[in-house]
């Protein structure tokens, strides 16, 4: 199935006094270029986060976020009587030593002590860094699901338009090589005369150096190889949207291909109509270059 390089996906989760939120985010680029904002303390999470999208991703930009915090269930606090007796301590101390210089201090609250780091810590017990790991990768894959539902979603929408601007390329080309029978006619009539022209003007004709520059003509302005090509590229498209996997880069090359006989048939056409249709070409092509550049 046909996937855009676009997307977006946020998942909550809760759970081992946790709770967080996974976001995934992508744009079309060259190759996959994954960018994690993950928390540097949970060990190992990073390594495991980009194995996941790499085997559900080929190609973009794709930002991977996690936001974690404590859900406000650590439990109740409790007095750490060690680190109350080291803190009175060394309160004791300073008073002596403020004392011994003639420096009063002001008296210190319970609220004051309670207040100081490691007095008061928490019951909750230390959460298994296996288990939380474990947690936040099972909500990362149901993420990273969605996120590739929704880029499918969008690859769907570029494959309907794809193969609109396709079908529309064909019906141009075909209006291309009808007009450009058209114009040999009309070729060979203005050929004619300007040949009787110059013929009845010059006394030294080299009728071989005639045939020659008419040959050059007919040449220059022959566009059968454009619309020839530009029909195989219009094929080679169909059987890229048809083709399972990864095709953005097939279809970008292609693109440019597509763009080179169009420009060639322009330059060679040396009529308004062609030339009208060719421009026309041209403008499809662009508009479908710039939906290929979203495809993974």
């Amino acid at each position: 199935m046909r996937q855009s390089m676009t997307g977006f996906a946020a998942l909550q989760g809760k759970g081992l006094t946790y709770s967080w939120t996974w976001e995934l985010r992508g744009v079309n680029g060259k190759g996959l270029d994954l960018r994690t904002r993950l928390p540097d303390w949970i060990d190992g999470l990073e390594a495991q986060v980009r194995a996941l999208a790499a085997k559900a991703l080929t190609r973009g930009n794709v930002q991977i976020a996690l936001r974690i915090a404590t859900s406000g269930d650590e439990g109740a606090l409790r007095l750490d009587e060690g680190q109350l007796g080291a803190v009175l301590d060394a309160m004791t101390r300073i008073e002596h030593e403020a004392m011994s210089i003639g420096l009063s201090l002001a008296p210190s609250t319970a609220a004051d002590i309670v207040a100081l780091r490691g007095v008061m810590t928490s019951e909750a017990a230390e959460v298994d860094q296996k288990t939380l790991n474990a947690a936040l990768l099972d909500d990362f894959a149901k993420a990273l699901e969605a996120f590739v539902q929704m880029r499918r979603a969008e690859g769907a929408k570029l494959a309907e338009v794809l193969t609109r601007q396709t079908s529309d390329i064909a019906a141009l080309v075909d209006e291309a090589e009808e007009q450009a029978k058209a114009r040999e006619v009309a070729q060979a009539e203005r050929l004619k005369t300007q040949l009787a022209r110059v013929m009845d003007n010059s006394d030294t004709v080299d009728e071989g150096r005639i045939a020659q520059e008419l040959a050059l003509i007919a040449v220059k302005s022959d566009v059968t190889e454009e619309i020839d090509r530009l029909r195989a590229h219009v094929q080679a498209a169909r059987d890229l949207l048809a083709e399972a996997g990864s095709v953005g880069r097939k279809l970008d090359f292609l693109m440019q291909e597509f763009n080179r006989e169009a420009n060639t048939l322009c330059s060679k056409s040396g009529d308004p109509v062609l030339t009208r249709t060719g421009l026309a070409l041209k403008t499809v092509i662009e508009q479908m270059r710039e939906q290929v550049q979203n495809v993974e």
